[in-house]
């Protein structure tokens, strides 16, 4: 099993990045943060020429239900998706929050956890 889902698309990164944000909005979900690695790398020197870009993505309501259950799970908050440049093609991923919340080890987490990644799959695959 992999701890990832991984989809490409044939859509550039910046029209992946809008497909995801409105297909996010449709599971009540919001962009917190869209950081664009490849930038902060270059401005560091560094040679990085691959586009990657960092989605943290956030559902209130489900945030607010894992940490009344574990202030400890708040750790993989906010969830991560990443679009990204891959010998030509753009792909989008996500880890996947029922592996993460396996190592928490409660079933009333991995319930939500299964849910929000079911939601965020669904989105992954209404935006490619």
């Amino acid at each position: 099993m992999n701890f990832h889902y991984t989809v490409e698309t044939e859509k550039s990164m910046d029209e992946a990045v809008k497909a995801l944000e409105a297909s996010l909005k449709e599971e009540q979900f919001g962009v917190l943060w869209d950081f664009d690695l490849t930038a902060k790398l270059q401005e560091k020197g560094l040679d990085f020429n691959t586009g990657y870009r960092v989605l943290e993505v956030c559902n209130p309501k489900e945030a607010n239900r894992v940490l009344q259950e574990d202030k400890v799970v708040g750790y993989f908050l906010p969830c991560k998706i990443v679009v990204y440049e891959d010998e030509g093609k753009t792909k989008i991923g996500l880890p996947k929050p029922t592996t993460l919340i396996e190592l928490a080890n409660n079933d009333k987490l991995t319930e939500i956890a299964t849910d929000v990644e079911n939601r965020l799959i669904r989105s992954i695959d209404h935006a490619i």
